[in-house]
């Protein structure tokens, strides 16, 4: 690798606008390109556009239902 390419910083890819941003301490909205950007991309993440995927929560009625079947079992069982 040649000198001057080993001083280029890393380019990458803004996640909301795509456009080319250099990853380095110069930028301190990285790996986003502005300010504006970042919290765009907060903001998606709050009103939970975006998501990470996995198995749903279980609400508070299921849990009570587990609670009362496993007390039932216990006292069968018991």
């Amino acid at each position: 690798m040649s000198q001057q390419g080993a001083q280029r910083p890393l380019q990458v890819a803004c996640p909301q606008c795509k456009i080319a941003v250099a990853w380095s301490e110069d930028n301190p909205h990285r790996p986003f390109c502005s300010h504006r950007c970042r919290l765009l991309d907060l903001g998606a993440w709050a009103d939970e556009s975006h998501r990470i995927a996995g198995e749903p929560a279980m609400d508070e009625s299921s849990i009570d239902e587990w609670v009362a079947q496993a007390e039932r079992d216990a006292h069968l069982n018991g």
